[in-house]
């Protein structure tokens, strides 16, 4: 038998995907620790709440234990009446993920085919280009105002092959953030043909007005106006669930519909479903998540000033900073693990001179700090 070797590509494939490069998450804890044998490590690298589950969450996801024999409800009932309580919409808008990445690239899937387009934003999240490319779409690219969307010349950019366009509201990994008159304005200005997906899955750190002193946009209350919009978020950031991956979208029935005769079967398992459900009880833990993110961001802001580094002003729970041109930027990153401390690269988003950091706990922030002082 011949063997085979690793660059054997197989002919008869969906040629698109072999451009793509996988998806690189922030360097897991474990995987610094066999790599260096340091023990005591700080990530600050994926977004992460850093404090954990709340008690609600916690309570139910130890309910939920007792019956891993059994398949979940694959239609979400339980989840998507909460949600819609939550929300104010109906059960039929919601479609769950494993994640909201789930949902984003069920929605290219829904809208995007060969020789059709679509638009994203130079600095957005890697998924969008992938689940693009993925579903044999072209991708256009627009660039950045102040490291954000520039949301006329995305209008602009729509052509009669456009058929989505991805924008993120705060963007990651910028931190950045349109306010709700300009999201009316482009929403106004593109065809209804085209599905506008607005990711919004650090919403929920967003306090207070935004871009130019505006109001930030909850972009379900625009659903009515807007059939063509999707919206989706996430339990993974403020209600601390990313391990669990359990996302969703919000839409028109009609474009739910779609998305649901494209989703797997199960694509939320059981322990998701029900620590989600939970933690939609946990107002009180996802506002003093949400206070302690802003006192950490105050931290972080003021020790960047301290150190002469620039950043990026963000509404998330990151912060991404500039370290070139006159240091690497992955020296640095590089400096920064030998002292146990994992930041994450963003050269993948177009950012090579840029660093991320996601706002921790008050000594996890001091800690990255110090290292980050000692790394320049």
């Amino acid at each position: 038998m011949t063997a085979l070797r690793r660059d054997d590509t197989p002919a008869n494939i969906n040629q698109s995907v072999t451009g793509l490069v996988p998806y690189q998450g922030g360097k897991p804890i474990e995987e610094l620790s066999r790599e260096r044998g340091i023990a005591d490590i700080v990530k600050l690298a994926s977004n992460e709440n850093p404090r954990g589950p709340g008690p609600r969450a916690r309570k139910a996801l130890a309910v939920a234990t007792a019956e891993l024999s059994r398949y979940p409800d694959g239609n979400g009932f339980r989840l998507k009446a909460a949600l819609a309580e939550h929300l104010g919409v109906e059960p039929t808008w919601i479609t769950l993920g494993n994640g909201s990445n789930d949902v984003l690239d069920l929605a290219a899937r829904v809208a995007i085919s060969p020789a059709t387009r679509g638009v994203v934003d130079a600095h957005c999240f890697v998924v969008y280009p992938m689940a693009i490319t993925a579903a044999g779409g072209e991708i256009v690219t627009v660039p950045s105002v102040d490291w954000g969307h520039d949301l006329d010349a995305m209008a602009t950019a729509v052509d009669d092959a456009t058929r989505i366009v991805f924008l993120a509201n705060p963007n990651n990994p910028t931190g950045t953030c349109f306010d709700e008159t300009a999201l009316r304005r482009f929403l106004e200005a593109v065809p209804r043909r085209v599905w506008v997906v607005l990711d919004e899955a650090y919403a929920e750190y967003v306090g207070g007005p935004v871009g130019n002193g505006g109001r930030y946009p909850d972009g379900i209350r625009l659903l009515d106006e807007h059939p063509n919009l999707i919206v989706t978020r996430t339990f993974s950031k403020i209600h601390a669930l990313a391990a669990l991956r359990i996302g969703y979208a919000v839409s028109s029935p009609a474009f739910a519909d779609l998305l649901n005769r494209v989703r797997q079967p199960f694509n939320a398992n059981s322990l998701a479903l029900a620590a989600a459900e939970g933690a939609l009880g946990d107002t009180d833990y996802a506002a003093e998540s949400r206070r302690l993110n802003d006192e950490g961001m105050d931290r972080l802001t003021r020790g960047f000033e301290a150190l002469s580094v620039e950043w990026i002003p963000s509404v998330g729970n990151f912060v991404t900073f500039r370290v070139g041109p006159d240091r690497d930027a992955m020296a640095v990153y590089e400096a920064m693990l030998d002292q146990g401390v994992i930041v994450r690269p963003v050269a993948n988003y177009g950012m090579p001179e840029h660093l991320r950091v996601t706002v921790g706990l008050a000594d996890e922030n001091e800690r990255f700090l110090k290292a980050l002082s000692h790394a320049l």
